[in-house]
């Protein structure tokens, strides 16, 4: 079960609130975002549970509460993993509103992953593969390679509207297939996974029977370097770090980009967005929730 922190004061008083003229993107922390146009309303890896201490200790608000939604046509996951592929974050979309669940064949089938209910009926399932494209409304979306270590079935996704494009790697560290990618399209506001190293506490579903519980140093997401670097690669003209956000173990501060990413090319412009925060992707500049009430 979802607990919303705010309530439905921002999908009430700001997602939905809101007519979008060009293609408009709300961050939902994590690696969470709304995407609306004049035409289509998309949900990208929604995850609003609670965590999973001691590993996964949540450090931001639950913004919303699907159950509230009223506007969605579709929703994409990048990945498996329960932060971007979780039932009770996109099932009341696709279960009450018929919305489409875009995913690999390994969220819906993978032995990582052992839900009772996908929450997902079988006419809802569109199952993708780097080099599918798709049109919800006035957008397309392109499937793309990542290159997520930790997962199975991970993919990126481009979406294009007239008014600009967006694009999200989910978990992806670096990758070869970013240079195509940067070629392919011109992307006007990029989402990257950015971390810490951190030690990770194995317990429960995280190891076999076989297994005690135990802690290991890893690697969770890119550094700034690999985020400078992927950015380039890309062409980014906007990058907005995420995931940074989440996890108590994983807590970065992303302004540190800044530094990095001041010889290279690319991101022309670093946007460190907060949970709710709304960014229009044909023009630089972040529009935070000071705002709400206001409506």
């Amino acid at each position: 079960m979802v607990h919303s922190t705010w309530g439905d004061t921002f999908l009430k008083q700001e997602i939905e609130a809101t007519t979008p003229d060009c293609l408009t993107v709300w961050y939902l922390g994590c690696n969470g975002f709304v995407l609306r146009s004049p035409e289509a309303t998309i949900y990208v890896d929604p995850y609003f549970g609670d965590g999973d201490p001691p590993t996964w200790y949540r450090m931001i608000p639950v913004p919303l509460d699907p159950e509230d939604v009223t506007a969605c046509d579709a929703v994409l996951a990048t990945h498996e993993h329960v932060d971007h592929f979780n039932p009770d974050s996109y099932g009341p979309m696709v279960e009450d509103l018929g919305a489409d669940l875009y995913a690999s064949s390994t969220c819906f089938e993978s032995p990582q992953i052992d839900y009772p209910d996908l929450r997902a009926p079988k006419s809802r399932r569109q199952i993708v593969e780097p080099g599918a494209s798709f049109d919800i409304g006035d957008l397309t979306v392109h499937v793309r390679e990542s290159n997520d270590p930790d997962a199975a079935g991970d993919v990126s996704y481009v979406v294009e509207h007239e008014t600009g494009t967006f694009f999200t790697a989910g978990d992806s560290r670096v990758a070869d297939a970013f240079d195509e990618i940067g070629s392919e399209f011109d992307i006007d506001l990029g989402a990257l996974a950015f971390g810490t190293h951190a030690r990770i506490f194995y317990t429960g579903d995280w190891i076999t029977e076989d297994e005690e519980p135990h802690a290991e140093p890893g690697k969770m997401y890119m550094d700034e370097n690999d985020v400078v670097e992927s950015a380039n690669a890309l062409q980014l003209n906007r990058l907005v770090p995420c995931h940074f956000d989440m996890w108590k173990g994983g807590l970065a501060d992303a302004k540190s980009i800044h530094e990095h990413m001041a010889s290279f090319a690319y991101p022309r412009v670093l946007e460190v967005a907060e949970v709710g925060d709304r960014l229009t992707v044909r023009e630089p500049g972040i529009e935070p929730m000071r705002n709400l009430g206001e409506h």
